[in-house]
């Protein structure tokens, strides 16, 4: 009974150090600040469209909005999600209970511009607002 306790305690010695020893990379978020926000109205060609709302069709107006993005680290950063409010000419939020605008794919280390097309519903009037964005992301693919 005793030996089979010590090899009890040894194995798990042994599982405790190789656990200091190896560990996997930590899959954190990266944030990355964003810079130089804007928008534009889409071009023709990818500006049709509607916003369906419990299965009704209502007439939307497109956006492109754009900026820098930095990335600080010296890895590319995959699978931004950008966050970010946006408002109306009437302070009235456009997409509500909901900060994240969109994302993107790819943020090599240093700056580089960023663009993603929104959906706005018609009836919201503008200019419109674009406040708090931010974006974070993966150092490596994140597999499904």
């Amino acid at each position: 009974m005793l030996l089979r306790s010590l090899t009890t305690i040894f194995i798990s010695c042994l599982i405790g150090i190789f656990s200091w020893i190896y560990s996997p990379a930590a899959l954190a978020l990266t944030p990355i600040p964003l810079s130089n926000i804007a928008y534009q109205e889409c071009p023709p060609e990818l500006a049709e469209g509607n916003v369906t709302s419990g299965g009704a069709s209502r007439a939307a107006n497109c956006f492109i909005v754009t900026g820098t993005a930095k990335n600080m680290t010296s890895k590319t950063v995959y699978d931004a999600d950008i966050f970010g409010r946006i408002y109306d000419a009437n302070n009235n939020t456009v997409m509500q209970n909901r900060t994240r605008v969109g994302s993107i794919s790819e943020v090599p280390p240093g700056e580089s511009n960023f663009e993603m097309r929104i959906t706005v519903p018609a009836n919201q009037p503008t200019p419109l607002k674009l406040k708090q964005f931010k974006a974070s992301g993966f150092t490596s693919k994140v597999r499904y």
